[in-house]
């Protein structure tokens, strides 16, 4: 070695720190250019808001109603930061990125523990690439921070595991899969890593741990597993109570109940065949699935060799797939936990595929291609051919962004050739990489602001504070969470399960007791004939809904509006 040459463990960390800087660049780069869109995130910020504006921590609320969906880790961590930050376009966005920063660096620990630094480094990065974790990451939605608390769990019950025993991790994982069950129900199920250890242990597999006289160590992990359940739902049980009232019970019946188990017993939502998951671990983990070609004939011959370090990642990977399999309803995210335990039980293996001629020649084929259909795609729509792609922006209201909306297709497609044409076959990986690169920091920085207004309720709920006027309170009626959201000044909602009618009939009672001083905030499907639209005021058009603006004036007297269209109705 070179005198004043870097030790090779300076030379590995640094390369590291790099690689995350540049995830940090990549998942975080677009956050405060934005506010939350559909369907989740404005649901997930207005609660979180109003745990802020309430005080009240303990219970979220949707509007008026309490909001018993979901745990609230999400809602106290985004509230957190907004604490700190004081900004919403920055908090709702801050605990994804973490969730996603803490999954990288712990794959990559685990890879480094089990091989070698360079098997962590491209396990993390070929996690950091599938298009599943890049889109959820960069959103705000449950399922990144579950995924964060999960693999927080593995990272502590593997290490315990495997080469253990070491009782800290142990411990540590039992708690993170008890804070994943404060986020999502589904947090406990980081706890089926005991079946593969119980398996590989029972066969006399090396490398697995085992221990003797430790009961009441093992039993630690139970109590570390339920300290941050009970610390939850102790208080909260104890207050719903004292404050009694049917909705605080039914609060607790449906988020313990309704929400968990029965839901997974008898799904209601997002109907979906046996075999849905199948395309998902194919497209959505693209392009990591395309190693699966490399890595699956090596992941037979290591089984068949009794590598735990293979084994139990994807074992639990299965034991989650046949889990989210058997109920009718299905997401593509539910089965997020698991991409992290994928690419880690590819970090042996990923290097050699990587260099592999036809993976090379694959990716630089999928870049060279995706660049010629994006760019040609952008072109031809700007250049006025395409009438379909023109009715679009004309549903969106956004006739008047085309030549921005198909430029940003044009830097993107750009971007993949450009990648192509540095890197070229011979760094066919590279290239695609490079590409997907490009793609995001295009869609961060142009998108976000260019489509806000049309996929958010921003720009109307602005439109409508400046007809209404400063001081006048504004009663919202078949409203969504991004309109209460994004509302500013003097507001009042009515319910947001309950039926249509039944909000327009106490909104409309609520407007005549003060008429000059109140207006309703109305979704035209909500109004039926009962608004005379000569009389009221067109606000606009946000996520596809056209918005207006009715004072008494304009208010049919007598008239109810039917329910034929609340898509809200219990």
């Amino acid at each position: 070695m070179p005198p004043h040459a870097p030790s090779p463990q300076a030379v590995q960390r640094r390369e590291f720190l790099w690689f995350m800087l540049f995830a940090l660049v990549l998942l975080g780069l677009g956050i405060g250019l934005r506010d939350p869109w559909p369907s989740d995130e404005p649901r997930f910020a207005l609660v979180a808001k109003q745990m802020v504006e309430s005080g009240d921590w303990l219970f979220p609320h949707r509007g008026r109603e309490l909001y018993s969906d979901k745990p609230p880790m999400l809602f106290w961590m985004q509230a957190g930061t907004y604490e700190l930050l004081r900004s919403w376009r920055i908090a709702f966005l801050l605990p994804s990125l973490l969730a996603g920063l803490l999954t990288l660096g712990l794959v990559y620990d685990l890879g480094r523990r089990w091989w070698n630094h360079r098997a962590g480094l491209y396990a993390a990065i070929g996690l950091l690439f599938a298009f599943q974790f890049l889109y959820q990451v960069k959103r705000a939605q449950i399922d990144p921070l579950a995924m964060g608390w999960i693999t927080l769990a593995n990272w502590g019950l593997l290490l315990h595991f495997i080469r253990g025993p070491n009782w800290r991790a142990y411990w540590l994982g039992c708690f993170a899969a008890g804070v994943g069950v404060v986020t999502k129900g589904v947090g406990v199920l980081a706890l089926l890593m005991f079946v593969p250890y119980l398996f590989a242990r029972w066969r006399g597999w090396s490398d697995v741990t085992r221990t003797s006289g430790a009961a009441v160590r093992w039993l630690g992990g139970a109590l570390a597993f339920l300290a941050p359940v009970l610390a939850w739902a102790v208080p909260l049980l104890v207050v719903a109570h004292a404050r009694g009232g049917p909705d605080y019970q039914a609060y607790i019946d449906d988020l313990f109940f309704h929400q968990t188990a029965g839901r997974y017993a008898k799904s209601w939502d997002h109907a979906q065949p046996f075999w849905y998951y199948v395309p998902i671990v194919l497209f959505n983990w693209f392009p990591l699935s395309l190693a699966y070609i490399g890595a699956v004939p090596r992941w037979w011959r290591d089984l068949k060799l009794g590598e735990a370090r293979v084994m139990l990642p994807l074992a639990w990977c299965l034991l989650l797939f046949v889990f989210f399999s058997i109920p009718t309803g299905k997401r593509d995210v539910y089965l997020m936990p698991t991409l992290p335990m994928i690419a880690l039980a590819m970090a042996p293996y990923l290097e050699t595929i990587a260099e592999a001629r036809w993976l090379r020649r694959t990716c630089f084929a999928i870049a060279l291609l995706a660049g010629v259909a994006i760019l040609g795609i952008g072109l031809w729509a700007m250049s006025g051919h395409s009438a379909r792609f023109d009715a679009m922006l004309q549903k969106r209201e956004m006739e008047d962004l085309g030549n921005a909306v198909w430029g940003m297709f044009v830097a993107i497609g750009v971007a993949f050739l450009l990648a192509a044409a540095v890197f070229r076959a011979r760094r066919g990986v590279h290239a695609l990489l490079g590409g997907i690169t490009g793609l995001w920091i295009v869609w961060s920085l142009w998108a976000y602001p260019l489509l806000n207004d049309a996929s958010s309720a921003a720009g109307v709920m602005q439109r409508a504070r400046a007809v209404a006027g400063a001081g006048t309170e504004i009663g919202l009626v078949a409203w969504k969470e991004q309109n209460l959201l994004m509302a500013s000044g003097p507001v009042r909602d009515f319910g947001f399960l309950a039926q249509w009618p039944d909000q327009y009939v106490e909104a409309t009672q609520w407007l005549a007791q003060a008429p000059g001083e109140r207006r309703l905030f109305l979704l035209e499907e909500a109004m039926g004939d009962c608004v005379d639209r000569t009389k009221a005021t067109r606000i606009g058009r946000a996520n596809r809904r056209d918005w207006w603006l009715a004072g008494g004036e304009a208010i049919v007297p007598g008239c109810v509006p039917s329910d034929e269209g609340d898509s809200e109705a219990p």
